[in-house]
């Protein structure tokens, strides 16, 4: 590694149940090292992680938590490559939720803690989890404490037209409590927007696509001109399409009858619609879409809970075009199962012939894997896949901030 290398930025994402941290520079794009903890407080909580480019894998314990797995992976991976690690000038932090005080990237102070906190009913799931990694990196990290800089999902979309952001509910609690349209998943978004434009050869001001982050959470944003004009999660990331465990949309009465007709508290019903469902709760089985690939054409509750999904996520992409001012220069596919399930893409425009959407089987069939570009044949509308990189979206935010420190 290059001695006079001084640029180095560690970004960590705290997940509602994983963290992925990484140590990249964000100017040559370069990972010097990465990795993921996974099935935190499951019974075979595990690290993987590569270091110049050699991988490592260890089980770290049963039913670990936040601030252990983060112990674990400063104290027996960082600090024991002070090479890397004495190189990092900063540390940014992806956190989902800003609330309505936080618009935009910024350093980490008790300000800040207090508005993430202040968020947390927002995304219950993600913000105790980003709060615990802000803390924790502080207070173990020490030497850079005035430099952690938080990333949030929700800047993205800052610029909704009141159209999108609005909800038909009385205007005083948008007005006295911030209830609106705040998005997730803004940070993947935006790097993938700005990959097209780089791919299609346009100002980022002139770029008309609809992204789609398919993940365990999943959200899909229409992008006009270079703006996010709508988004599928909504106040909180429950909001949307079918997910790994999430409902997405559903009539609010079902809340009224599972309370009042169910005898089901509030706080349980939170759960069921947080933990228990999308697909999980479809199937009865799994969120895990390595199942429902292989089971697709053998198990009925694997057949139905992936044509749920396509048909939700099929209907969103048809309405968002509706946003594109007459042109669509592209769907983008990106996220975990957007660049990995080629039966997703398939099956989802197989509904969307008739928008002039026609997937290249063989094109769709390996693009997976990492791998990036155009999935659709020559007289189709276009459709792509791109691997997304929040590490170094983060990155490069956090540098920015840190500069005009």
């Amino acid at each position: 590694m290059d001695n006079k290398l001084k640029n180095l930025i560690l970004v960590l994402n705290c997940g509602s149940s994983s963290i992925k941290f990484a140590i990249l520079d964000p100017k040559n794009k370069k990972k010097y090292l990465y990795g993921i903890v996974e099935c935190l407080f499951l019974s075979n909580t595990y690290v993987k992680w590569t270091c110049l480019k050699k991988q490592y894998n260890k089980k770290i314990g049963s039913h670990i938590n936040h601030k252990d797995a983060l112990n674990f992976i400063i104290d027996h991976i960082l600090l024991k490559q002070k090479s890397i690690c004495q190189k990092i000038i900063g540390i940014g932090h992806r956190v989902v939720h800003g609330g309505n005080q936080i618009k935009q990237s910024i350093l980490i102070d008790d300000y800040v803690i207090d508005c993430i906190k202040n968020a947390t009913c927002f995304a219950p799931l993600h913000n105790p989890a980003n709060l615990i990694g802000i803390k924790t990196i502080i207070k173990k990290y020490s030497i850079l404490s005035n430099f952690n800089v938080a990333v949030f999902d929700t800047s993205f979309y800052q610029n909704m037209p009141e159209t999108s952001f609005l909800y038909a509910i009385p205007y005083k609690f948008y007005k006295k409590h911030g209830i609106r349209r705040y998005g997730a998943h803004g940070i993947s978004h935006n790097y993938i927007a700005h990959e097209m434009g780089i791919i299609l050869n346009k100002k980022f001001n002139s770029l008309n696509i609809i992204t789609c982050h398919l993940g365990n959470g999943c959200s899909i944003s229409a992008i006009c001109n270079g703006i996010c004009v709508d988004t599928s999660m909504g106040l909180t990331p429950l909001e949307g399409l079918v997910m790994g465990t999430r409902s997405g949309d559903i009539d609010p009465s079902i809340i009224f009858f599972m309370h009042k007709q169910l005898n089901i508290s509030i706080d349980k019903i939170e759960m069921i619609l947080n933990k228990q469902s999308g697909l999980l709760g479809l199937s009865e089985i799994s969120s895990d879409f390595r199942y429902f690939e292989k089971a697709y054409n053998l198990e009925k509750a694997a057949k139905r809970s992936v044509q749920v999904f396509c048909h939700r996520l099929s209907k969103y992409i048809s309405g968002y075009m509706s946003l594109m001012e007459n042109r669509l220069d592209a769907v983008v596919f990106t996220g975990g199962i957007g660049e990995n399930v080629s039966l997703i893409r398939e099956l989802t425009f197989s509904k969307l012939a008739l928008l002039n959407f026609k997937i290249d089987l063989k094109l769709n069939y390996l693009t997976v894997g990492g791998k990036s570009g155009l999935i659709t044949e020559s007289r189709s509308r276009p459709v792509f896949v791109i691997a997304t990189n929040e590490e170094l979206a983060i990155a490069q935010e956090t540098i920015n901030i840190i500069n005009k420190k």
